[in-house]
């Protein structure tokens, strides 16, 4: 008989800590990339010497031993890593294990990563030539298109979508392909980087598209954010009424494996200490948290639905738990 995997038995026990320590962890594989998109700053910087995968075990044991449940690879491209099937293998065995990728190589390599895989998404920025201005490449549109097709037969799957000031009109079209598709769609707001095209969207314009994504959650067209995702930004960004935000919750780590604090955008994704050689319990809890709450300066749905998450709110919990566990509970079953 299949068994669970071990992190179910203990994951929700774990969500119930009000300790501050992570249970999501994000690591990207490497920077470069085969696109170039306008809104990301990350294809511009040079690898450094990538971890090997023996580094790539030392960093997944440590994260497993501080009881992260949640694991999620991106880069940069990690389908450009050759050893990308070892370390998804590694992390199946302790985490839900989840992949960002452009899925312009999903179709030469989905097959040697897909056993290893509890969720994966695909960026996806817009319909036709709009995707391929954004993301530098024409014809990728198609190539990512073709990757979806191949890997929602087999992986739970769903559209990623950065929202700027270029695509802001094709925000509702994406939901439509996504519906056509029978896959999810994951929005968020693009944040500007100092290194990158300036490319958040205008803000009145956004107010709009955010209410319609809203309506359109509302109505049970298939957007993997919560409706609290979008009220938290329109009650923020509009009303002047902040969510709390608790970057705690996640851990990133970069390409060298050093952790990036306090968070993802704030300084940019600069590492500082690798995670094997630092006691991370005694860091969460001695770090200075508080002055972050009120940050409010981006929509990454990695930290904003975490931390507007709520065992009081039964909506949250049924979406973002009780859903999500049965589904993960199935599959390990083979239901």
């Amino acid at each position: 008989m299949a068994k669970v995997k071990p992190f179910i038995s203990t994951g929700i026990l774990r969500l119930f800590n009000r300790k501050k320590l992570p249970v999501i962890a994000g690591h990207k594989l490497l920077y470069s990339c085969n696109l170039k998109c306008k809104m990301c700053p990350f294809w511009r910087r040079k690898d450094e010497k990538l971890l090997t995968l023996e580094e790539e075990r030392m960093m997944l044991r440590k994260l497993s031993e501080l009881g992260v449940i949640f694991m999620g690879f991106e880069g940069g491209e990690p389908l450009l890593r050759k050893d990308l099937p070892e370390i998804l293998k590694e992390s199946h065995e302790r985490f839900h294990t989840s992949l960002v990728t452009n899925g312009l190589l999903l179709k030469a390599r989905f097959n040697e990563i897909k056993k290893y895989l509890d969720y994966l998404f695909v960026s996806l920025d817009g319909i036709g030539e709009t995707h391929d201005e954004i993301r530098g490449v024409k014809g990728s549109f198609n190539k990512t298109l073709e990757g979806i097709k191949i890997a929602k037969e087999e992986v739970s799957l769903a559209i990623s979508t950065t929202l700027t000031r270029e695509n802001l009109d094709e925000a509702e079209k994406i939901v439509n392909l996504a519906e056509e598709l029978d896959v999810l769609v994951n929005f968020q707001v693009a944040y500007d980087y100092s290194t990158a095209d300036k490319m958040s969207p205008e803000k009145e314009k956004l107010r709009k598209v955010l209410e319609r994504l809203l309506y359109l959650k509302k109505e049970g067209k298939p957007i993997m954010n919560t409706k609290e995702y979008f009220e938290a930004i329109l009650n923020s960004w509009y009303k002047g009424v902040p969510w709390t935000c608790k970057p705690w919750l996640t851990i990133n780590i970069d390409p060298q494996g050093r952790i990036v604090l306090p968070c993802y955008v704030l300084n940019e994704y600069t590492g500082s200490k690798r995670i094997w050689e630092i006691d991370i319990k005694s860091l969460w809890e001695s770090y200075d948290w508080k002055k972050y709450e009120s940050c409010n300066k981006c929509a990454l749905s990695c930290y904003l639905e975490p931390s507007i998450f709520t065992w009081s709110n039964f909506s949250i919990v049924k979406e973002r738990i009780i859903d999500g566990m049965i589904s993960i509970i199935s599959t390990s079953l083979g239901f």
